[in-house]
């Protein structure tokens, strides 16, 4: 009996120790870098959206107060900035896409891999399709917002003012966004975003005003 009873002594404290490192909160740390990637990818490509169309369609209206022309300034710095942002990306992923398949062939050729192996490594590698298409979907989502603020206004200066207010509106909410996904100061993240579209805005508002006074 007596080894019994010195077995179950030295058992008990290891259990104990157990249960204290799965209670232990350091084991239940979540590493939110992992989202930095796709969530920079993603605030990117709605602020620049965003701040483009915005700046384009102020720019324009320093020069031409036609509500229309706003407008159509506004539809055409969407198609145009999608699709260059789908094609940057494309291009941009396709590269990385061939530089780690030529890895993983030089891998296969080294040693042998299983084929579940081999059909793991591609799965984690980048597609550019969906790539090109999530910048081309988060540029019009940025880029939609001033529109459609400006197609229910038909008065020049209410329309600039619309579409200003709407864009300060979205880039606090990209910045809280931002800050709440990446466990990040909320507003620090608000207010670099709000200053650094208003400079964009004001910059492009002030050059269009002046060119457009003095070759037209």
């Amino acid at each position: 009996m007596a080894p019994n009873q010195e077995s179950t002594q030295i058992q008990t404290p290891l259990l104990s120790t157990d249960h204290e490192n799965q209670s232990n909160p350091d084991h239940q740390i979540q590493d939110y870098s992992k989202r930095a990637q796709w969530l920079r990818a993603a605030i990117l490509g709605a602020n620049d959206g965003l701040l483009s169309t915005t700046s384009l369609m102020v720019g324009v209206g320093a020069v031409y107060n036609d509500p229309k022309t706003i407008i159509l300034a506004g539809i055409a710095g969407l198609v145009a900035g999608a699709c260059s942002m789908a094609i940057g990306e494309f291009v941009s992923v396709y590269s990385q896409y061939d530089t780690e398949m030529a890895q993983l062939k030089r891998e296969m050729r080294s040693r042998d891999m299983q084929l579940t192996e081999i059909e793991a490594k591609k799965k984690e590698m980048p597609s550019p399709l969906k790539a090109a298409g999530a910048s081309a979907f988060a540029f019009a989502v940025g880029a939609v917002i001033p529109l459609i603020g400006a197609c229910f206004v038909k008065n020049y200066g209410v329309m600039v003012g619309v579409v200003i207010g709407l864009a300060s509106l979205a880039l606090l909410g990209f910045g809280w966004f931002g800050a709440i996904l990446g466990r990040t100061p909320v507003v620090k993240s608000c207010f670099r975003v709000l200053v650094g579209g208003w400079m964009a805005m004001g910059i492009t508002y002030v050059l269009a005003k002046t060119i457009g006074s003095t070759a037209f």
